[in-house]
């Protein structure tokens, strides 16, 4: 498989992922984290349910690979995401040493990849993995308008009916 098909490969996941956390009234963010090929870590948007600021999809699933593998480090590992992380999604995956990033689409009020903060690019920090950005970009960017036009929705229907 070719790198860029093995990139929508996985995404495509991610974008499942995403999916079961917009059925549970999360906005719909997915992860992967992808190691030699295998899945060792995925999660989706968590922070509503669980009571957990921090229950980010990178997060979550950056928490399970270390788990899997015994290791707060991943070295090689590749985050698959299909928003373009935050401030604190960015800080976990230095942290863990994450290999290479790979989103969906931007995230143009808080993405500190390439939208607002470019921290990947700040020389002060010792480890910045590799990114790809774009992939599989409508999609993942029609999955959160989705969202969030049927959220808008539900809020002015629920205004109406308590007139």
């Amino acid at each position: 498989m070719l790198a860029e098909e093995q990139d929508e490969h996985w995404m495509r996941r991610a974008l499942a992922l995403a999916e079961r956390g917009a059925a549970q009234g999360e906005v719909p963010v997915g992860a992967v984290v992808v190691l030699d090929g295998e899945v060792v870590g995925e999660g989706w948007n968590q922070p509503i349910g669980s009571s957990d600021p921090t229950a980010h999809a990178e997060v979550v699933a950056l928490r399970q690979a270390a788990a899997t593998l015994g290791n707060y480090r991943l070295p090689g590992a590749c985050l698959y995401v299909t928003l373009e992380p935050c401030t604190m999604c960015v800080g976990a995956l230095i942290h863990a040493r994450v290999q290479r990033l790979v989103y969906g689409t931007v995230e143009p009020k808080a993405g500190a990849v390439r939208s607002q903060v470019r921290l990947l690019e700040q020389e002060f920090y010792n480890h910045r993995p590799s990114v790809t950005s774009g992939v599989l970009e409508q999609p993942c960017r029609d999955q959160l308008t989705g969202f969030f036009h049927q959220r808008r929705a539900q809020i002015k229907a629920q205004k109406r009916a308590s007139e």
